[in-house]
């Protein structure tokens, strides 16, 4: 019967059903993967937000804290920390737009001008992946030292009048900006260099033949083409720096923290366990709800 079924299903051009223990085959190779998943995602996401609805003991010891349902967590954390956050978000926007301004010419020049030459484009991916060899910490310090009130930089600033003789640039904004843009500007080359590695060079040359300059071709034909691995390179390089607290903890003060800060004090110094996780819930809806937008704003909606 099972052999007449599947040969009457040949005929009639259809494939034929898929054998009956296939489904159990696929459950189980993925079963560590959704294991993995569960442990170390779904169950710490559903820890957090049942700590975040705890409250504090007033008179217990440091770190206790009771089931209360205390949703009055979510609009104290909010209104008190309104600036961090704030911060953060702008911190990491104009780190995110330096480092698309910074990386898409890199990335453009290594896949499209460099596709000929091996070993230059070689050469340059080795350059952008560099900085991956070396530890975070280590980078943000040497920044430090890069943008001290000693360094040649500063120097050099001063000495064209481009910075004040009595200004700096460690602990402001500025230091802290740029330690998010060099951090995280491979996270934004990376995506776009590999979207347009696959770009079929020959419509830039059919956008030339139709007597279009190089900057309506690229407006016209590259942009449109690369724009999701801008959009996916936005994202990586958005999402960790809005809840970076390195750079700002290395290169900033008490009036340039942000939000990552926040957490960590509360989570480590103040041991504010409820308070700190409902400034961690509120930082992943917030960048949830800005990313969703972000991507049905540049019409990608199939990478969410």
């Amino acid at each position: 019967m099972t052999a007449a079924l599947t040969s009457a299903t040949a005929e009639a051009g259809a494939p034929p059903p898929p054998p009956r223990g296939s489904s159990r085959i696929a459950w189980l190779l993925l079963t560590p993967g959704l294991a993995y998943l569960v442990l170390f995602f779904v169950a710490p996401v559903a820890v957090l937000l049942l700590t975040s609805l705890y409250e504090r003991v007033p008179d217990g010891p440091v770190g206790a804290t009771r089931p209360a349902l205390r949703w009055e967590n979510y609009t104290d954390a909010l209104v008190t920390y309104a600036p961090q956050f704030g911060r953060s978000f702008l911190y990491a926007f104009i780190a995110t737009v330096l480092a698309l301004a910074i990386g898409y010419p890199l990335a453009y020049v290594i896949a499209v001008r460099c596709r000929n030459r091996p070993l230059l484009q070689g050469l340059l991916l080795v350059l952008v992946i560099a900085p991956f060899f070396t530890s975070f910490i280590l980078r943000t310090i040497a920044w430090k030292q890069i943008l001290a009130d000693e360094s040649l930089v500063v120097a050099v600033l001063k000495t064209i009048s481009l910075l004040p003789d009595d200004a700096r640039l460690t602990a402001t904004p500025t230091a802290v900006v740029a330690g998010l843009t060099y951090n995280f500007l491979p996270f934004m080359t990376l995506p776009i260099y590999a979207n347009l590695e696959r770009l079929d060079l020959r419509l830039i040359e059919a956008g030339e033949d139709l007597y279009a300059n190089p900057a309506e071709t690229f407006r016209r034909v590259t942009l449109p083409l690369s724009m999701p691995g801008i959009v996916a390179g936005s994202l990586l390089t958005f999402i960790p720096a809005a809840g970076d607290y390195v750079n700002s903890a290395l290169l900033g003060t008490a009036s340039t923290a942000m939000i990552g800060n926040v957490i960590d004090s509360r989570f480590f110094r103040v041991v504010d366990y409820p308070t700190a996780a409902a400034l961690s819930v509120l930082l992943m809806a917030a960048i949830l709800l800005l990313v969703a937008a972000y991507v049905r704003r540049s019409g990608t909606d199939d990478l969410l």
